[in-house]
């Protein structure tokens, strides 16, 4: 019979991780000398999407929880898609998101050390200097069921390709016209094996080391012998990655023999552990997409709030908490999965639910006049910050005799469940008096322009008339003490739930009304003060932030998510 502590250890067990698992392998077999150490490697190519922060919070985490550490290195191995702005903002992204590295390193730190190692391999007969076409070189390599077939410049000599290897570093040689590629298996039946590349001519200038090197290594080449440099102890990867396992491994065998470390050819090496990436639908996370969609400006930048980039995410409103709690809400497997929208966006409600501050704004507004209340009379209303947390405090709404509310709050001819405005019946003003619905006036073309309505002075809060029962409770903003905003509505990006399984091209699959702009609503000035950064609820509505274009005279908000998920009802 076991006992509720071992109960209690079995569910721990059974709430980790796969990679976490390999890891406490790892430390009770006291690998790597009981070390570790993992690392986050983006290429500075693009701005960082959710794809990437689900890598974040494992690179980090299992740091974190193993007592480790986390470095950041930039795989800055290609100059011509490179440069400092992306290294910039991976850097801000990483921090939002709550978490904190060790060391920053770049693979270009390691190009000396590439090079000598590549000039090794060259020397041991294991690599070669090739200079046919990449063309005829794909060619070559064969399928997955035939054998590749063997390059020309195969067997060439050593010096000859020290040589051109070292002609390839040169302002001479032509991009293209020649590649170093590794000695290994053209019959393998891993398409890694067959001879792959380990250096390329590229003459674009480095973000970092300028002009000074004209031959570049490959990621395969450069990726894992930067880990085994750092000491880094786990390679926590996607599954894309599975079929280049057995390469990263070859050449840090390679690597420990070129240092004499074959006693112990198995320890004190980093490990690589792939798991799925993080598919969302109704989008993309192919970082050349998001490029073409900001190059073409079909979007308004890396930080439109309508990208999966966290930028953009952080603009429209999101925090970094519901991201980070979305993501270990759906886990790590083996198994590539699409996550529906909808669970990071019921993360993101319950955690603003927490912590947004309440405000009156009315979107789509029209005219309501208390007939009865004194002409150029106002009160300061109390009004609660967060009902959810005491602390926020409170802050104070000007009521008087002309309001906005929200037009569909309002209906002539109601049927007998519309608990909001109409003739005759009563409602509540939230944080006010409740008020009889007393009549309406239109224009010429039936529009309704103005609602007129009667309040109860003693049914304020704390009166003795506010205890009676009214169904309906509606937001409002005085006309005279509010200010003109614009509101920025989103929509799904694309129209289609799973964008990488409709081979139509992508820029088919957009969705023309994914972004509706507002410039007719108005909000409460306490509102009109807040900045980007500040997480908002516009009551009745859905959580607001303003946008970084917002200002005290002209605010402008992106809407994060409404109150309910709406796309859902919309999608039956």
């Amino acid at each position: 019979m076991t006992t509720i502590e071992e109960n209690s250890a079995i569910d721990e067990k059974r709430s980790i991780s796969f990679v976490e698992q390999l890891v406490e392998e790892d430390l009770a077999a006291g690998k790597n000398g009981g070390r570790i150490q993992t690392r986050f490697p983006p290429e500075p190519n693009g701005y960082l999407h959710i794809g990437h922060a689900k890598a974040i919070c494992m690179d980090f985490g299992v740091a974190e929880k193993y007592n480790g550490v986390c470095n950041l290195r930039f795989d800055d191995t290609n100059p011509s898609k490179e440069n400092n702005e992306y290294v910039e903002n991976i850097l801000h992204d990483i921090t939002w998101l709550g978490f904190k590295w060790g060391n920053i390193y770049y693979a270009s730190d390691y190009f000396e050390k590439l090079w000598d190692f590549a000039v090794w391999m060259i020397k041991k007969g294991l690599a070669y200097v090739d200079e046919q076409s990449s063309e005829v070189i794909a060619q070559q390599k064969g399928t997955p069921t035939t054998p590749g077939v063997a390059s020309p410049y195969r067997d060439r000599p050593v010096e000859e390709s020290l040589k051109l290897f070292e002609f390839m570093n040169t302002a001479e040689a032509v991009e293209g016209s020649m590649v170093l590629r590794a000695k290994l298996d053209m019959a393998s039946d891993n398409m890694h094996f067959r001879d792959p590349i380990m250096y390329r001519i590229i003459h674009t200038p480095h973000h970092r080391t300028g002009t000074k090197w004209n031959a570049y290594p490959m990621y395969d080449f450069a990726h894992g012998q930067s880990d085994y440099f750092e000491g880094v102890t786990h390679s926590i990867c996607t599954l894309e990655f599975v079929p280049h396992r057995p390469l990263y491994d070859k050449f840090i065998d390679f690597l420990k023999e070129k240092n004499g470390e074959t006693e112990n050819i198995h320890d004190f090496r980093p490990r690589q552990i792939e798991f799925n990436r993080l598919n969302l639908t109704y989008t993309v996370m192919s970082k050349r997409k998001l490029h073409t969609l900001v190059d073409e400006h079909l979007v308004n930048g890396w930080d439109d709030p309508r990208m999966p980039t966290l930028c953009g995410m952080r603009r429209r409103g999101y925090s970094p908490e519901s991201i980070r709690k979305f993501i270990d809400s759906i886990g790590y497997t083996k198994f590539d999965a699409l996550n529906d929208m909808a669970l990071l966006e019921a993360a993101v409600r319950d955690d603003l639910n927490k912590k947004a501050i309440r405000v009156s704004a009315v979107l789509d507004p029209v005219k309501l006049v208390i007939t009865n209340y004194p002409e150029g009379q106002t009160e300061e209303m109390e009004a609660i910050n967060n009902p959810e947390n005491e602390a926020d405090g409170t802050h104070t709404i000007t009521f008087s005799r002309n309001l906005w509310i929200e037009r569909e709050d309002f209906m002539e001819d109601a049927p007998k469940k519309f608990f909001r405005m109409t003739p005759g019946k009563e409602v509540r003003l939230k944080n006010a008096y409740i008020i009889m619905c007393t009549g309406c006036t239109k224009d010429a073309d039936g529009n309704i322009i103005e609602i007129q309505a009667e309040y109860d002075p003693i049914s304020k809060s704390g009166m003795e008339g506010a205890n009676r029962k009214v169904k309906g409770t509606l937001h409002w903003v005085s006309v005279d003490h509010s200010v003109k905003a614009e509101v920025r509505e989103y929509d799904r990006l694309f129209m289609v739930e799973n964008t990488g399984a409709d081979e139509r091209d992508f820029h088919e699959l957009l969705n023309p009304e994914s972004l509706h702009v507002d410039t007719n609503c108005y909000v409460e000035k306490f509102a009109a003060d807040m900045k980007a950064g500040q997480y908002l609820q516009f009551q009745r509505i859905g959580y607001f932030m303003a946008d970084l274009d917002s200002s005290a005279e002209k605010p402008v908000f992106n809407k994060t998510v409404g109150l309910k998920d709406t796309w859902a009802k919309q999608k039956k």
